[in-house]
């Protein structure tokens, strides 16, 4: 059986939209072209809207939360309304709904075991970022402010997410926090992995949790990038020493590569 990839999975769920929304976000209701729930994890209220129907303001399936400023699609919206976290977890549901079979199972064979990152894959990453919003008015632009960041970077490098997914331990219960998530890239701009600060909801510093910084991702050679790099170009380690090095240098293209070893492995721009 061919694999379903996520990005399948939800333009299948769109061209059910309002079945997605009866099933999953039960405590809404239909008003016109569009779905109406409180949030994505079926709160009774008014905030949230689901479009049902592809129209020239965008696809069916997607989704935003007007009280937050989170956007989705109904893969998230399956996620959150079930409480889920690995995102097999997630598709299994999917094609549940879908009626459609499950991937077999490959058989055993012997194999390489081959570095992972430490959470999560590109494609997650690439995900998580895009679900994100603009720092603006966040908790996050509060946490820089903290630091004395004040000149904000743009959304292409680093935005918010208010509900991030933190996993204490193998048997502990999964968490969630405000996030600062920053996008890492490569030399052609293409984002290979990503990096989640863990926040206090107040914004005044990082969670109370035992580590609150993790990548996931592809990030050797890689780094958040601030700027467009020309003849020179700033590497270092942290996404805050970085960027309070841009408060005296505006104009200096940034990169960090988020840990000493990373930055030892940093693929300089030709």
């Amino acid at each position: 059986m061919a694999r379903h990839d996520a990005s399948e999975l939800a333009q299948r769920l769109a061209r059910d939209a309002e079945a997605v929304c009866r099933r999953y976000l039960s405590a809404g209701r239909r008003e016109g072209g569009y779905w109406l729930v409180g949030d994505v994890r079926n709160t009774p209220g008014r905030s949230m809207f689901v479009r049902l129907k592809e129209s020239p303001k965008g696809p069916a399936g997607k989704w935003t939360d007007a009280a937050t400023g989170e956007h989705g699609d109904l893969l998230d919206v399956i996620r959150e309304s079930c409480g889920l976290v690995d995102f097999k977890d997630v598709a299994d549901e999917a094609r549940s709904f879908l009626s459609l079979p499950h991937p077999e199972p490959e058989p055993d064979r012997p194999r390489l075991r081959t570095p992972s990152a430490p959470t999560g894959s590109p494609e997650a990453a690439r995900r998580l970022f895009a679900m994100s919003q603009p720092i603006a008015g966040t908790v996050v632009e509060t946490y820089l402010r903290k630091r004395g960041i004040t000149e904000l970077p743009g959304p292409e490098a680093l935005r918010f997410h208010s509900r991030c997914y933190y996993r204490p331990g193998a048997t502990a219960t999964t968490q969630t926090w405000p996030a600062m998530i920053a996008a890492v890239t490569d030399n052609d701009g293409r984002i290979t992995g990503a990096h989640r600060t863990w926040l206090d909801p107040s914004g005044v510093d990082k969670a109370p949790v035992e580590t609150p910084r993790r990548a996931m991702g592809q990030l050797r050679g890689h780094a958040v990038r601030f700027g467009v790099a020309g003849e020179v170009i700033a590497a270092g380690e942290g996404i805050e020493t970085l960027l309070s090095l841009r408060m005296i240098l505006p104009g200096m293209p940034i990169a960090a590569a988020l840990s000493a070893a990373h930055l030892a492995a940093f693929l300089f721009p030709p």
